[in-house]
């Protein structure tokens, strides 16, 4: 058996898994989707100081308090930020990373500078709701830019995004022992989508990969593309 631990991206919950967890589980895995403070069903539990360190805390905690070793810790989007934190925070529990179609930082760098054409996107809708400096709010138009194009699903994920606090995006990552978390197996899938096609070409985005997997399918492949996405992470539990 396996621990996946499946860290959701920037604006989504933990419930953005709910059709890929199940796939995984009926293999008699052991699956974790976190929701991180500020978002989803935690979503009001949001501070003006949530950010970047917030989230990388939320996830070294489950690894820690559930007991979890040679986690399989997979992260979407933003969520390539947060895990590569927890990786260099408690890198004895982890024995893969997977980023799924995920932001891949230097040490030093934020998601404002990974991806800075997206950031642009998503401060031009940027909102203060009680001091906290919020982005990526809901709209229909959000759901079409995250590669979701079915009516049924655009409706379901309009009724569970949830804005996001900005802090998060422009905090740049600080790793400790980046030599220690660069060794972490890692495998990257790579959707090709129209959101990649917003930023310029990154060479370096798969350097240090063993494996890179491609998919076509849009940007929330959990949601498009569950299946095929399992078959990709089941494929890792036997290595």
């Amino acid at each position: 058996m396996a621990s996946y631990v499946l860290v959701h991206g920037g604006g989504h919950g933990g419930w953005c898994w709910q059709r890929l967890a199940p796939l995984l589980r009926a293999e008699g895995h052991d699956v974790h989707t976190p929701t991180l403070t500020g978002l989803g069903e935690r979503s009001h539990l949001v501070r003006p100081d949530t950010d970047l360190d917030t989230h990388i805390t939320d996830v070294a905690a489950v690894l820690e308090y559930e007991d979890l070793t040679d986690v399989i810790l997979v992260g979407h989007s933003y969520g390539g930020m947060v895990i590569t934190g927890t990786a260099d925070r408690v890198p004895d529990r982890i024995g893969q990373i997977v980023y799924l179609d995920a932001a891949s930082p230097q040490n030093g760098q934020s998601l404002v500078d990974v991806a800075p054409a997206l950031m642009d996107f998503a401060r031009s809708d940027s909102r203060v709701v009680d001091g906290v400096d919020l982005v990526l709010w809901p709209s229909p138009d959000l759901g079409l830019l995250y590669g979701v194009t079915d009516p049924g699903d655009l409706a379901w994920m309009q009724r569970h995004l949830t804005p996001h606090p900005w802090r998060c995006f422009e905090q740049p990552l600080h790793l400790h022992d980046e030599a220690r978390m660069r060794a972490i197996p890692r495998t990257d899938v790579v959707c090709v989508s129209e959101l990649n096609d917003r930023e310029a070409p990154n060479e370096d985005r798969s350097v240090g990969a063993q494996r890179v997997w491609e998919i076509e399918t849009g940007h929330d492949l959990m949601i498009t593309e569950p299946r095929a996405v399992a078959d990709m992470l089941l494929r890792l539990a036997s290595l």
